[in-house]
């Protein structure tokens, strides 16, 4: 089955084409197709799985040649590795959930069909980027992801504020995207080869300048993807998109890309002394605090996990920036997150089904006994990403935490305070929606999702209880990522529940959930916001980012614009215009000259033998 691993992309690639080529034909079942083709790449996916752990260790590392892409520069083939097999898990299977849930999600959507081809797409395009073995591929996946997430944040085109936002994802990720395929060229000048085991098996060494641009070349990329600052305006915006999207995007697809790529060019980012991975860190602890602190401020259920989710990928890139002894809990973390993450999202969607599409938490509350499956199953999502003694987050984030203040006591404590952070902001979206008193609209009518939509919930939720325990106690998936990763130098270290920082981390998040219970559980929730402090506002408005971007960029951009094209009318169009008009100008006087009357042409004659003979003259006197 490793050989034939083309099917995980080519099984929802051809879904996608059978639903956009078919047509209103597709309409009846087209929904059901989508679903299938996702299903059977998880399929796919798990039987090339248990191939894989069925090799010895050292020989986890498959290549799968297809053809020839580009001649003298790059094959197209598959990196069957314990890496990407972990991915492509996560991308199938989360990616099936949320295909079953859309189901009855969009069930009265009249462009339902079209909303799963692009889900198809989406899934595909994801796994190009993480099974190619290539940088060449990595980007082809990378640019359809990209295409993919504007179609689905722009699905309802005719809302101004979709087609907006889905504007806003394309152009700000082809800032990373630049950055990424810069990066790319020079690996290729620089190392001949834009294959993984190319770059990472050559004998040439680079200086450490050259290293470092194609690292923070390749982190600008990761940015843009992962919605890192400073390219992390696009995300919030990015909730006008229909639910499944959000959880698709924020769980199992396209913010995890960037710390796929971090960790899979860690031969680039890794050598002695690096700045890129100075960088790298310093980008996810700032990312953290920075999505924390939207999340605490914002009304709006999804965009409070928006923040949130900007904040669980700045945890995932702080560790991916130490290396090997980061790696296991980094895409530790990313994997858990891929189930709590998709279960809190489509938990909210599971809510706004049931209040008419309402979103602003001000008007739920008292929602646990009208959504009792729909409240259980997000309980469990938030105890989870909280870091709950036990449940999945537990281990991974405070996996990244213990091995960050290992190595760095100053980003350390700052991912601690971010965990402090996330236990108040989640537990005031819980209080706010389903306890204290009913804050409804007289129209709303609270009611339990149907099956199709509650049984993917339930199936998150366990793997948000069990998953991160089974992934870590015993340095288990450090030991199976080794052979595609590298193992760190001290060997597989032991997870540590007591330890300081842990301890520590517990008790903020404690403390920040006992806050948020005061606030917003113990007394009434006004239904109209409170104007609240400047900070308040700082963080309502996404930490002032737009108005950064607008600043640094937009403005002087248009002033740039401006002056180009004063240059061009006024410049190189003067030029030549005012060479045409002086050549047309001249010409319509001399043609004056022409009158048409002979006595005219004699005298002009007659003239013109009177200078010749005069200019005669006075030549020969000379």
């Amino acid at each position: 089955m490793i050989g034939a691993s083309w099917l995980m992309i080519a099984l929802p690639l051809l879904g996608a084409a059978i639903l956009l080529l078919g047509g209103r034909r597709t309409d009846r079942w087209g929904h059901l197709l989508g679903v299938a083709m996702s299903l059977a790449s998880f399929v796919v996916a798990v039987v090339t799985f248990f191939e894989l752990i069925g090799l010895p260790g050292g020989e986890r590392r498959r290549a799968v040649g297809l053809f020839e892409f580009i001649p003298g520069l790059v094959d197209m083939g598959l990196l069957i590795d314990p890496l990407s097999i972990s991915f492509a898990l996560l991308i199938t299977g989360v990616g099936s959930l949320i295909h079953i849930y859309s189901i009855g999600y969009m069930s009265h959507d009249p462009g339902r069909r079209r909303f799963f081809s692009y889900l198809n797409l989406f899934v595909a395009a994801m796994l190009l980027l993480v099974l190619s073995h290539n940088y060449v591929g990595l980007y082809i996946g990378w640019e359809g992801v990209g295409l993919a997430s504007y179609l689905l944040i722009g699905f309802w085109q005719y809302k101004p504020s979709a087609a907006t936002a889905a504007q806003k994802a394309f152009i700000v990720n082809r800032v990373g995207d630049f950055g990424l395929a810069i990066g790319i060229f020079t690996i290729w000048t620089t190392f001949g080869s834009v294959t993984f085991q190319g770059v990472f098996e050559s004998t040439l060494k680079p200086e450490q300048g050259v290293l470092t641009a194609i690292g923070l070349l390749l982190l600008l990329g990761a940015c843009g993807k992962s919605a890192q600052v400073p390219l992390q305006s696009w995300l919030l915006d990015a909730m006008e998109g229909p639910t499944p999207v959000s959880a698709l995007i924020h769980a199992a697809t396209m913010v995890t890309a960037g710390v796929y790529l971090v960790v899979r060019s860690g031969a680039v980012f890794f050598p002695e002394g690096s700045t890129a991975a100075l960088f790298a860190a310093i980008v996810g602890t700032v990312t953290l605090l920075a999505g924390a602190i939207i999340g605490m401020a914002k009304d709006d259920i999804k965009k409070g996990l928006a923040g949130s989710t900007m904040s669980q990928i700045g945890y995932m890139m702080l560790g991916a920036a130490f290396g090997p002894v980061g790696y296991a809990f980094a895409i530790g973390h990313l994997i858990t997150h891929g189930f709590f993450k998709a279960n809190l999202f489509l938990g909210a969607g599971s809510v706004m089904h049931a209040m008419n599409d309402e979103v602003n938490m001000r008007r739920y509350g008292a929602l646990r006994k009208a959504l009792p499956v729909t409240f259980y199953t997000f309980l469990i999502g938030y105890l989870a990403i909280i870091g709950f003694p036990l449940l999945s987050g537990y281990f991974t984030k405070d996996g990244i935490i213990e091995t960050v203040i290992h190595h760095n006591e100053v980003l350390g404590w700052l991912a601690v305070l971010g965990a402090g952070l996330t236990g108040f902001y989640m537990s005031r979206m819980v209080f706010m929606t389903f306890f204290g008193e009913k804050r409804w609209a007289d129209d709303a009518h609270p009611h339990e999702s149907p099956a199709v939509m509650t049984i993917p919930l339930v199936l998150l939720s366990i793997g948000s209880i069990f998953l991160g325990g089974y992934l870590v106690l015993g340095g288990r998936f450090m030991t199976f990522l080794g052979p595609a990763v590298g193992m760190p130098e001290g060997g597989v270290p032991a997870f540590h529940p007591f330890t300081v920082p842990g301890l520590a981390t517990l008790a903020l998040v404690a403390v920040g959930a006992a806050i948020a219970w005061l606030r917003y559980g113990r007394v009434p929730v006004p239904v109209t916001a409170p104007r609240g402090s400047f900070l308040t506002t700082f963080a309502r408005r996404d930490l002032y980012g737009d108005a950064l971007n607008e600043s640094l960029f937009m403005r002087p951009g248009q002033w740039l614009t401006r002056i180009a094209v004063f240059f061009d009318n006024r410049g190189v169009d003067g030029l030549v215009n005012g060479l045409a008009a002086g050549i047309g100008g001249t010409s319509g006087r001399l043609r004056r000259v022409q009158t048409g009357f002979a006595r005219s042409y004699a005298l002009s004659i007659l003239f013109g033998a009177a200078v010749v003979a005069g200019a005669l003259l006075l030549v020969g006197n000379l």
